[in-house]
């Protein structure tokens, strides 16, 4: 992108700010210094300052059938609290309207495309390797969703669709919109905690459930903490830790769904190496990594759901405000019952580790 910027401007400003945070913590991320800097990471990272970046038109009927010919990258998805990648190729890209679908066995993704407003490509010099990715960002600044090129990747594929769709604004600045706090949750008082209850016993499909919590007007947590012990309980926040190394230990297969309003990425299969670092929960295997600041996890709840294919059990990770860190399945897909060694650790979870209280 070109540089406009005038000496004075507040864009020359934050550039100078950066170069001084990087100068004095060179291993600090960029959300992080966004965080730091009071500005959203699409705004830092349209300085410039991390390398040659291009502003692309977000014609994603376009990018994402084409991101297959890539061949193999690493997927991105992240929230406040968690960061998921899978290593794959995009493949079975479904595009309906506002919403598209990645159905490959490694790179499985939910996306909602009215949150993507920034797109951008990124050639970034690592000790003299180019590292190449694109890059979303929602309106407010906020990172929806990464891709980066891995090493037997097709280059000539990622500049081609880099020139086709190429924005004519290559400037520095960013027209961000800041992110509307989330609502206050309605008094307990004012939900119709029968009704939810009796809509939540003929659920159908486990996607039915967005619906039940918008139809009485219910924040999630809230909605658990209603529904009583018969749908959720909950346990203790080192209740992640303690899942994936059982998981671990006994090979089980399962299903790790962590999102943001824009993005939503599911991984599918065994965890191997589970690994604690300081703050972290971290999953560290060859196509798979998670992590997960385990101090965020203000609650957590082992969740019940019927479906037309019997209950489905989730633990649910949930941050201070209410946010959703991470979601935990047993591996399944429609039409088949939920494994046995899912629910039967789940049980034990409850078992072992119940919360003593949880806040309203």
């Amino acid at each position: 992108m070109g540089r406009t910027e005038e000496a004075g401007s507040p864009l020359a400003a934050l550039r100078e700010r950066w170069v001084a945070l990087r100068e004095s913590e060179p291993r600090m991320r960029i959300r992080d210094a966004a965080d730091r800097l009071g500005v959203s990471e699409a705004e830092l990272l349209a300085t410039g300052l991390n390398g040659e970046l291009v502003r692309l038109e977000p014609r994603l009927d376009v990018l994402l059938p084409r991101l297959e010919s890539l061949g193999r990258v690493m997927a991105l998805t992240r929230n406040a609290s968690a960061v998921h990648e899978k290593k794959g190729v995009y493949r079975k890209v479904e595009l309906h309207g506002a919403r598209a679908l990645v159905l490959d066995e490694d790179i499985d993704l939910r996306l909602f495309l009215s949150r993507w407003c920034f797109v951008f490509a990124l050639r970034e010099d690592l000790s003299g390797q180019v590292r190449r990715s694109f890059q979303v960002f929602d309106a407010a600044g906020t990172a929806v969703h990464k891709i980066y090129l891995q090493d037997d990747a097709n280059v000539a594929a990622f500049e081609g669709l880099v020139r086709e769709l190429q924005h004519e604004d290559q400037s520095h600045v960013l027209d961000v919109v800041p992110a509307s706090p989330p609502a206050e949750p309605r008094p307990d008082s004012e939900i119709d905690a029968l009704g939810l209850k009796a809509g939540w016993r003929a659920l159908q499909d486990t996607h039915e459930f967005f619906a039940l919590l918008g139809k009485f007007k219910v924040a999630r947590t809230q909605a658990l903490r209603l529904a009583g012990t018969e749908f959720a309980k909950p346990v203790t926040p080192d209740s992640l830790g303690w899942t994936l190394e059982r998981a671990a230990a006994s090979e089980l297969p399962i299903m790790v769904f962590v999102g943001n309003p824009g993005a939503i990425q599911i991984h599918t299969g065994p965890v191997r190496t589970v690994r604690p670092m300081g703050p972290w929960m971290n999953v560290m295997d060859p196509g798979f990594n998670l992590h997960v600041r385990a101090d965020h996890v203000h609650s957590a709840w082992v969740v019940r759901k019927p479906t037309r294919d019997g209950d489905v059990t989730s633990l649910e990770l949930f941050d201070k405000a209410g946010e959703n860190i991470a979601l935990l399945f047993g591996k399944r897909k429609p039409g088949e019952l939920e494994s046995p060694a899912w629910r039967a650790l789940m049980e034990e979870l409850v078992r072992t580790l119940p919360a003593v209280e949880v806040a309203s």
